[in-house]
C-alpha cells in the first residue's frame, strides 16, 4: 500500500493512544474507516475527530477476545464499506504481577486481549484483504516482545507471541503471494492510558513496587507521543517493512534484545533488587 486515499482502514482498540491517533491521520490523508473498541464513549470522540476530514466513519462496540463477533465484524466492515484494505490490531491491555502469583484468570484476560485478539483480526480479515490485491495487516506488539522484563511475564508473553504469529504470517504472505502483506510493530514508551489501566496485584506489592509509582515512571519515560507514533506506523506500511520500532526507547530495547540473555537480564535483575531495597529500607 503506496498511499491511504479512498481505501478503507479498520481499526481496533480506536478509542484512544494508538488507535485514535492511527484513525485521526488515516483520515486525513483520505482513508476511509471502521473503528472499533470496548470504550464507546471514546470511540464516539474518535469518531468525531475523524468525521472532520469527510471520510466516512463506522463505530462498533467490540471486544475483539470474542472470535464469532471479531468475524462478524469484519463481515460487517465489507458490507459497509464494499472493502476492506487494512486492518491494525491495536487493542491491548496490561497486568504489573509476578509469575508466580498472578491469577489464571488475569493471564487469561491479557492473552485474550492482546494475543488472541491479534490472531482474530487477522484471521477474520485476511480472505477480504485477499479480494482486494492490496492489503496489509498491521499487528502490534511491543518492546516487551523484543526482551522480557520482571513483573510482566503475561503481556512479555503475550507480545512475543504476536510478534512470533506474524513474523510466520508474513512470510506465508512471500511464499505465497496475494498482494497481502503483514508489519510488526513494536511501540517503546507511548503516552497513552495503557499504565494507568492496567491491573495490578498484590505481588507487586509484596515484591517492593508502588504501582503508583510505576504509572508515574512510565509517564516520565514515555517521550513519544501517539500521533508520531502512527505516522511512524503508516511509514512503515508504505515501505511494507518487516518489523518497526517506534521511538528512540525501541530502538535502544531492540539493540538490547541482540546481547546475550544473561547479560541485559543480570542488569535488569540488579536495577530490580536496588529499586526493592529503596522502597522496602
Amino acid at each position: 500500500m503506496k498511499d491511504f486515499s479512498g481505501k478503507v482502514a479498520a481499526i481496533t482498540g480506536a478509542g484512544s493512544g494508538i488507535g485514535r491517533a492511527l484513525a485521526e491521520e488515516l483520515a486525513r490523508r483520505g482513508c476511509h474507516l471502521a473503528l472499533s473498541d470496548v470504550d464507546e464513549a471514546g470511540l464516539a470522540e474518535t469518531v468525531l475527530r475523524c468525521e472532520r476530514s469527510k471520510v466516512t466513519v463506522t463505530p462498533t462496540s467490540l471486544d475483539v477476545a470474542d472470535r464469532d463477533a471479531v468475524f462478524a465484524w469484519a463481515d460487517q466492515v465489507v458490507a459497509d464499506h464494499g472493502k476492506v484494505n487494512l486492518i491494525a490490531n491495536n487493542a491491548g491491555v496490561a497486568l504489573a504481577s509476578t509469575a508466580g502469583a498472578q491469577s489464571l484468570q488475569d493471564f487469561e484476560w491479557v492473552m485474550d486481549i492482546n494475543f488472541w485478539g491479534v490472531v482474530h483480526g487477522t484471521q477474520a480479515f485476511l480472505p477480504h484483504l485477499r479480494e482486494t490485491g492490496d492489503g496489509h495487516i498491521v499487528n502490534i506488539s511491543s518492546v516487551f516482545g523484543l526482551i522480557s522484563i520482571p513483573t510482566q511475564s503475561a503481556y512479555n508473553a503475550s507480545k512475543f507471541g504476536v510478534r512470533g504469529f506474524t513474523d510466520a504470517l508474513r512470510m506465508e504472505l512471500e511464499i505465497d503471494p496475494c498482494g497481502v502483506s503483514s508489519t510488526t510493530i513494536h511501540p517503546g514508551g507511548i503516552k497513552t492510558n495503557i499504565a494507568r489501566n492496567a491491573r495490578t496485584d498484590e505481588s507487586m506489592i509484596v515484591a517492593g513496587s508502588d504501582p503508583d509509582e510505576f504509572v508515574t515512571e512510565f509517564d516520565r519515560l514515555a517521550r513519544t507521543t501517539p500521533d508520531k507514533a502512527a505516522r511512524q506506523i503508516l511509514k512503515a506500511v508504505e515501505r511494507n517493512r518487516r518489523r518497526a520500532l517506534i521511538g528512540p526507547d525501541a530502538v535502544v530495547f531492540d539493540l538490547a534484545s541482540r546481547l546475550p540473555a544473561g547479560l541485559y537480564q543480570r542488569v535488569l535483575v540488579r536495577q530490580a533488587r536496588r529499586e526493592r531495597a529503596k522502597r522496602t529500607s
